[in-house]
Parts: structure tokens; C-alpha cells; sequence
């Protein structure tokens, strides 16, 4: 299966913190059927979270885990006007959950430094937030960071 679907981008994200906006995007795992225990996998993020937030300058919030409860590596994209994410500049408007399975080694680091790279160019960020659909983020970043 492909890292990142259309099913697994939320463009409209309305979430009033961190923990309710990474729980939407991780509904989107679950109802894919990437995740078995939706509760143990978020409990396992928030663990992840509690030890170093994860927003990034620019806008950006990373949260994710390693978790028994993951079937497969996933991507899950969010936009929205802003949720904090710990980030010193202020909330993320774009928001990456990262889910990989517990046994899956170093695979997910591989993933967040590739995405890691792309975020911090400002043309990569900008065309994140003009997609139009959920296709278009897709492509976005599968050239951009799953292809790399």
C-alpha cells in the first residue's frame, strides 16, 4: 500500500488542540485499517509528544510514533488555520501524523527526515497549503518526499 492515500488527507482540519486535531488524523488510519487499536496507538503519540513536541518553525506540526498497534507505514496530512503544536513561532497549519509499525526499524526516521527536509523549503509549504484536493497532496508529496 501507498504510504499516503487521498483517504489519508484531512484539507478542512477543525481541531481546538493537538490531541483532538492528531486523534482526526489518526481516524483517518483507522478507518483505512492501518491501525488496530485506534485509543493504544494514540496513546502511544501522545507518550512521543510528552517527551519533545513536535512543531516545527514555518507552521508545521510532526506528531508520531512507533506503536504495536500500526499495520503498515502511514502518512497522514491535515491542513488547517492553526493548532499548536509546541512550535516557538506559533500553531501549525500543516500537520503530518507519522505512523509505523513498532517492528518496522528505522523506516519512520527515514520518513521524517525526508519530510523534515522539504518543510523547511517555503515552495514545498506553499504548495501544500494551494492544493486544491486531497489528489493533489498526494502527488505533492509522494515526488516530493516518498520518491525521494
Amino acid at each position: 500500500m501507498a504510504l499516503i492515500t487521498d483517504k489519508l488527507v484531512v484539507l478542512d482540519l477543525e481541531a481546538p488542540d493537538r490531541h483532538a486535531a492528531t486523534r482526526i488524523l489518526a481516524e483517518a488510519l483507522d478507518s483505512e485499517g492501518r491501525v488496530t487499536d485506534l485509543d493504544g496507538f494514540l496513546a502511544d503519540v501522545r507518550k512521543r509528544e510528552e517527551q519533545m513536541p513536535t512543531g516545527l518553525p514555518g507552521g508545521i506540526g510532526i506528531p508520531h510514533a512507533r506503536s504495536a498497534h500500526v499495520t503498515e507505514p502511514s502518512l497522514v496530512f491535515g491542513r488547517t488555520a492553526g493548532v499548536d503544536f509546541g512550535a516557538e513561532d506559533g500553531p501549525a497549519t500543516l500537520i503530518f501524523l507519522i505512523a509505523a509499525p513498532e517492528g518496522g526499524g528505522e523506516e519512520h526516521l527515514a520518513i521524517l527526515a525526508k519530510l523534515a527536509r522539504r518543510l523547511v523549503r517555503p515552495d514545498f509549504r506553499q504548495s501544500l497549503h494551494d492544493a486544491p484536493d486531497s489528489a493533489a497532496v498526494v502527488d505533492i508529496v509522494t515526488r516530493e518526499v516518498v520518491n525521494q
